[in-house]
Protein backbone atom coordinates (compact mmCIF):
# COMPACT_ATOMS: atom_id res chain seq x y z
CA UNK A 1 0.00 0.00 0.00
CA UNK A 2 1.46 3.25 -0.66
CA UNK A 3 1.90 5.73 1.43
CA UNK A 4 -0.40 8.94 0.06
CA UNK A 5 -2.69 5.80 0.36
CA UNK A 6 -2.01 4.72 3.94
CA UNK A 7 -2.22 8.47 5.33
CA UNK A 8 -5.42 9.19 3.31
CA UNK A 9 -6.37 5.89 5.14
CA UNK A 10 -5.62 7.61 8.73
CA UNK A 11 -7.96 10.58 7.84
CA UNK A 12 -11.00 8.27 6.54
CA UNK A 13 -10.48 6.14 10.07
CA UNK A 14 -10.73 8.91 12.02
CA UNK A 15 -13.76 10.52 10.64
CA UNK A 16 -15.27 6.47 10.44
CA UNK A 17 -14.76 6.73 14.06
CA UNK A 18 -16.35 10.10 14.71
CA UNK A 19 -19.54 8.50 12.51
CA UNK A 20 -19.35 5.79 15.06
CA UNK A 21 -19.59 8.12 17.94
CA UNK A 22 -21.79 10.44 16.39
CA UNK A 23 -19.89 13.42 16.24
CA UNK A 24 -21.25 15.16 13.18
CA UNK A 25 -20.32 19.05 14.50
CA UNK A 26 -17.28 21.23 15.09
CA UNK A 27 -15.46 21.30 17.17
CA UNK A 28 -14.64 17.85 18.22
CA UNK A 29 -13.37 17.05 21.53
CA UNK A 30 -10.27 14.54 21.45
CA UNK A 31 -10.15 15.01 25.42
CA UNK A 32 -14.02 13.98 25.68
CA UNK A 33 -13.17 11.13 23.28
CA UNK A 34 -9.83 10.17 25.27
CA UNK A 35 -12.35 9.72 28.45
CA UNK A 36 -14.54 7.78 26.66
CA UNK A 37 -12.08 5.01 26.32
CA UNK A 38 -10.54 5.56 29.57
CA UNK A 39 -7.78 7.09 28.63
CA UNK A 40 -6.09 9.57 31.15
CA UNK A 41 -4.81 12.92 29.65
CA UNK A 42 -2.88 15.02 31.12
CA UNK A 43 -0.51 18.35 30.38
CA UNK A 44 3.39 18.04 30.80
CA UNK A 45 5.22 20.57 32.89
CA UNK A 46 5.59 23.63 30.50
CA UNK A 47 9.63 23.62 31.18
CA UNK A 48 9.64 20.20 28.89
CA UNK A 49 9.41 20.59 25.20
CA UNK A 50 11.32 19.27 22.06
CA UNK A 51 8.16 16.20 21.59
CA UNK A 52 4.42 17.07 21.25
CA UNK A 53 3.54 14.36 23.26
CA UNK A 54 3.83 10.78 24.81
CA UNK A 55 1.61 7.84 24.55
CA UNK A 56 2.13 5.28 27.56
CA UNK A 57 0.71 1.98 28.61
CA UNK A 58 0.74 -0.13 31.25
CA UNK A 59 -1.12 -3.66 30.95
CA UNK A 60 -4.61 -2.87 29.31
CA UNK A 61 -4.29 1.13 30.86
CA UNK A 62 -3.85 3.50 28.55
CA UNK A 63 -2.40 7.35 29.17
CA UNK A 64 -1.58 10.50 27.11
CA UNK A 65 0.90 13.03 28.54
CA UNK A 66 0.84 16.59 26.03
CA UNK A 67 2.95 19.31 25.67
CA UNK A 68 2.26 22.71 27.24
CA UNK A 69 5.35 24.83 26.36
CA UNK A 70 3.47 26.01 23.23
CA UNK A 71 0.58 28.02 25.26
CA UNK A 72 -1.46 27.37 22.02
CA UNK A 73 -4.70 25.98 22.55
CA UNK A 74 -5.06 24.34 18.63
CA UNK A 75 -1.24 23.09 18.92
CA UNK A 76 -2.30 21.18 22.27
CA UNK A 77 -5.17 19.50 21.01
CA UNK A 78 -3.65 18.06 17.60
CA UNK A 79 -1.17 16.86 19.72
CA UNK A 80 -3.78 14.88 22.10
CA UNK A 81 -5.34 13.88 18.61
CA UNK A 82 -2.32 12.65 17.25
CA UNK A 83 -1.58 10.37 20.57
CA UNK A 84 -5.06 8.97 19.93
CA UNK A 85 -3.89 7.92 16.42
CA UNK A 86 -1.21 6.20 17.73
CA UNK A 87 -3.87 4.45 20.04
CA UNK A 88 -6.50 3.87 17.65
CA UNK A 89 -4.59 2.97 13.76
CA UNK A 90 -4.03 -0.65 13.22
CA UNK A 91 -0.77 -1.88 14.01
CA UNK A 92 0.56 1.48 15.98
CA UNK A 93 0.35 -0.05 19.23
CA UNK A 94 2.19 -2.82 18.66
CA UNK A 95 4.61 -1.25 16.71
CA UNK A 96 5.35 1.69 19.19
CA UNK A 97 4.30 0.62 22.54
CA UNK A 98 6.84 -2.00 23.06
CA UNK A 99 8.25 -0.71 26.05
CA UNK A 100 5.01 0.99 27.35
CA UNK A 101 6.58 4.50 25.97
CA UNK A 102 6.20 6.10 22.81
CA UNK A 103 7.22 9.98 22.43
CA UNK A 104 5.87 11.86 19.65
CA UNK A 105 6.79 14.81 17.36
CA UNK A 106 3.10 15.87 15.97
CA UNK A 107 2.85 18.66 13.46
CA UNK A 108 3.89 17.42 9.92
CA UNK A 109 7.75 17.78 10.86
CA UNK A 110 8.75 13.72 10.46
CA UNK A 111 9.29 11.96 7.79
CA UNK A 112 8.19 8.62 10.08
CA UNK A 113 5.55 7.23 8.65
CA UNK A 114 3.66 6.30 12.11
CA UNK A 115 3.93 9.81 13.30
CA UNK A 116 2.45 10.98 9.88
CA UNK A 117 -0.65 8.16 10.04
CA UNK A 118 -0.80 10.01 13.54
CA UNK A 119 -0.98 13.52 12.35
CA UNK A 120 -3.49 12.59 9.46
CA UNK A 121 -5.67 10.89 11.85
CA UNK A 122 -5.59 13.79 14.17
CA UNK A 123 -6.51 16.51 10.95
CA UNK A 124 -9.15 14.14 10.10
CA UNK A 125 -10.03 13.79 13.64
CA UNK A 126 -10.08 17.81 14.19
CA UNK A 127 -11.33 18.60 10.60
CA UNK A 128 -13.55 16.09 9.44
CA UNK A 129 -13.94 16.69 5.70
CA UNK A 130 -17.82 17.17 5.41
CA UNK A 131 -18.11 19.68 8.27
CA UNK A 132 -15.20 21.58 7.45
CA UNK A 133 -16.04 21.60 3.61
CA UNK A 134 -19.66 23.06 4.61
CA UNK A 135 -17.69 25.90 6.87
CA UNK A 136 -14.89 26.55 4.10
CA UNK A 137 -18.12 27.56 1.81
CA UNK A 138 -18.95 30.39 4.12
CA UNK A 139 -15.63 32.33 2.89
CA UNK A 140 -13.50 33.61 0.23
CA UNK A 141 -10.49 31.53 -0.31
CA UNK A 142 -7.77 33.16 1.10
CA UNK A 143 -5.80 33.89 4.57
CA UNK A 144 -9.20 34.89 6.42
CA UNK A 145 -10.52 31.93 5.55
CA UNK A 146 -7.72 29.73 7.23
CA UNK A 147 -8.17 32.05 10.29
CA UNK A 148 -12.22 31.45 10.12
CA UNK A 149 -11.97 27.45 10.01
CA UNK A 150 -9.05 27.28 12.85
CA UNK A 151 -11.12 29.59 15.88
CA UNK A 152 -14.35 26.58 14.62
CA UNK A 153 -12.44 23.87 14.57
CA UNK A 154 -10.04 25.03 17.71
CA UNK A 155 -7.10 24.18 15.41
CA UNK A 156 -3.49 26.02 14.89
CA UNK A 157 -3.65 27.54 11.63
CA UNK A 158 -0.39 25.78 10.40
CA UNK A 159 -2.95 22.37 10.79
CA UNK A 160 -5.93 24.12 9.39
CA UNK A 161 -4.08 25.83 6.34
CA UNK A 162 -2.94 22.32 5.37
CA UNK A 163 -6.14 20.94 5.66
CA UNK A 164 -7.27 23.66 3.56
CA UNK A 165 -4.93 23.15 1.22
CA UNK A 166 -6.34 19.50 0.94
CA UNK A 167 -10.14 20.48 0.86
CA UNK A 168 -10.34 23.29 -1.19
CA UNK A 169 -11.54 23.95 -4.94
CA UNK A 170 -9.70 26.76 -5.34
CA UNK A 171 -5.49 27.22 -6.44
CA UNK A 172 -4.04 27.56 -3.15
CA UNK A 173 -0.37 26.90 -2.25
CA UNK A 174 0.52 26.86 1.78
CA UNK A 175 4.14 27.48 2.52
CA UNK A 176 5.63 27.27 6.19
CA UNK A 177 9.03 28.93 6.51
CA UNK A 178 11.85 29.42 9.37
CA UNK A 179 13.95 31.85 8.75
CA UNK A 180 13.98 32.62 5.74
CA UNK A 181 14.08 28.53 4.47
CA UNK A 182 10.70 26.82 3.33
CA UNK A 183 9.88 23.88 5.98
CA UNK A 184 7.22 22.40 3.33
CA UNK A 185 4.83 23.37 0.85
CA UNK A 186 1.14 21.92 0.10
CA UNK A 187 -0.54 22.78 -2.82
CA UNK A 188 -4.85 22.24 -3.64
CA UNK A 189 -5.44 19.91 -6.49
CA UNK A 190 -6.46 22.69 -8.76
CA UNK A 191 -2.76 24.44 -7.83
CA UNK A 192 -0.97 21.39 -9.11
CA UNK A 193 -2.86 21.57 -12.47
CA UNK A 194 -0.11 24.87 -13.37
CA UNK A 195 1.77 22.91 -16.43
CA UNK A 196 5.71 22.54 -15.55
CA UNK A 197 5.39 23.78 -11.99
CA UNK A 198 8.22 23.49 -9.25
CA UNK A 199 8.05 22.03 -6.33
CA UNK A 200 9.03 23.91 -3.36
CA UNK A 201 11.50 21.96 -1.33
CA UNK A 202 12.33 21.63 2.12
CA UNK A 203 15.48 23.26 2.94
CA UNK A 204 15.55 25.96 -0.03
CA UNK A 205 15.36 29.34 0.35
CA UNK A 206 12.08 31.79 0.12
CA UNK A 207 12.27 33.29 -3.37
CA UNK A 208 13.95 36.63 -3.25
CA UNK A 209 12.07 39.36 -3.66
CA UNK A 210 8.59 38.36 -2.69
CA UNK A 211 6.87 40.06 0.20
CA UNK A 212 7.13 36.59 2.71
CA UNK A 213 11.09 36.74 1.96
CA UNK A 214 10.75 40.89 3.46
CA UNK A 215 9.02 39.87 6.02
CA UNK A 216 11.20 36.91 6.89
CA UNK A 217 14.05 39.42 7.35
CA UNK A 218 12.86 41.25 10.24
CA UNK A 219 12.35 38.80 12.95
CA UNK A 220 11.00 40.93 15.21
CA UNK A 221 8.06 41.32 12.66
CA UNK A 222 7.54 37.77 12.47
CA UNK A 223 7.36 37.50 16.45
CA UNK A 224 4.79 40.82 16.56
CA UNK A 225 2.43 38.31 14.18
CA UNK A 226 2.34 40.94 11.48
CA UNK A 227 1.01 40.19 8.60
CA UNK A 228 1.35 41.43 4.48
CA UNK A 229 -0.31 40.73 1.51
CA UNK A 230 0.73 41.17 -2.16
CA UNK A 231 -0.41 40.21 -5.65
CA UNK A 232 2.33 38.35 -7.16
CA UNK A 233 2.59 36.43 -10.35
CA UNK A 234 2.40 32.58 -9.91
CA UNK A 235 6.03 32.01 -11.69
CA UNK A 236 7.59 33.77 -9.02
CA UNK A 237 6.71 30.90 -6.31
CA UNK A 238 5.83 28.18 -8.76
CA UNK A 239 7.96 28.69 -11.43
CA UNK A 240 6.20 26.77 -14.76
CA UNK A 241 5.01 28.35 -17.91
CA UNK A 242 1.67 30.12 -16.63
CA UNK A 243 1.79 33.96 -16.17
CA UNK A 244 -0.78 34.13 -13.62
CA UNK A 245 -1.61 36.75 -10.63
CA UNK A 246 -1.87 35.13 -7.06
CA UNK A 247 -3.12 36.64 -3.82
CA UNK A 248 -0.21 35.97 -1.24
CA UNK A 249 -0.59 36.68 2.40
CA UNK A 250 1.82 35.70 4.99
CA UNK A 251 1.42 35.80 8.53
CA UNK A 252 4.28 35.65 11.31
CA UNK A 253 3.48 32.73 14.21
CA UNK A 254 4.92 34.42 16.96
CA UNK A 255 6.85 32.59 18.79
CA UNK A 256 7.96 29.97 16.75
CA UNK A 257 9.69 32.26 14.47
CA UNK A 258 7.79 31.05 11.68
CA UNK A 259 6.05 32.59 8.22
CA UNK A 260 2.99 30.88 6.82
CA UNK A 261 2.35 32.12 3.57
CA UNK A 262 -1.19 31.20 1.53
CA UNK A 263 -1.24 31.69 -2.49
CA UNK A 264 -4.91 32.33 -3.72
CA UNK A 265 -5.94 32.14 -7.38
CA UNK A 266 -9.47 32.46 -8.75
CA UNK A 267 -7.54 32.61 -12.44
CA UNK A 268 -6.12 29.19 -12.28
CA UNK A 269 -8.43 26.32 -13.26
CA UNK A 270 -9.73 23.28 -11.18
CA UNK A 271 -9.87 19.96 -12.11
CA UNK A 272 -11.91 18.28 -14.49
CA UNK A 273 -14.54 15.70 -13.22
CA UNK A 274 -12.38 12.87 -11.67
CA UNK A 275 -12.79 9.19 -10.85
CA UNK A 276 -14.08 10.28 -7.27
CA UNK A 277 -16.91 8.09 -7.01
CA UNK A 278 -14.55 5.16 -7.43
CA UNK A 279 -12.15 6.67 -4.91
CA UNK A 280 -14.63 6.37 -2.64
CA UNK A 281 -16.11 3.02 -2.84
CA UNK A 282 -12.22 1.67 -2.79
CA UNK A 283 -11.94 3.70 0.33
CA UNK A 284 -14.99 3.03 2.11
CA UNK A 285 -13.57 -0.57 1.64
CA UNK A 286 -10.41 -0.13 3.20
CA UNK A 287 -12.42 2.43 5.89
CA UNK A 288 -11.07 0.54 9.34
CA UNK A 289 -13.66 0.08 12.36
CA UNK A 290 -12.48 1.01 15.76
CA UNK A 291 -12.81 -0.87 18.91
Amino acid sequence: MSRPFRLMIARRGAEALLREEGITNLPVDPFALAASRDITVQGKSAGHDGVSGMLLRHGNNFGIFYATHIANEGFQRFSVSHELGHYFLEGHIDQLLKTGVHVSRAGFVTADPYELEADHFAAGLLMPETPFRMEMENHEPGLAAVDALAARCITSRTATAIRYAELTRAAVAIIVSTGGVIDYCFMSDAMKTLPKLSWLRKGTKLPIGTATARLADDPDQVRAGATVAHEADVRDWLGGTTKASVSEESVGLGGYGKVLTVLCSGAIGREEEDDEEDEDDLLERWTPRFR
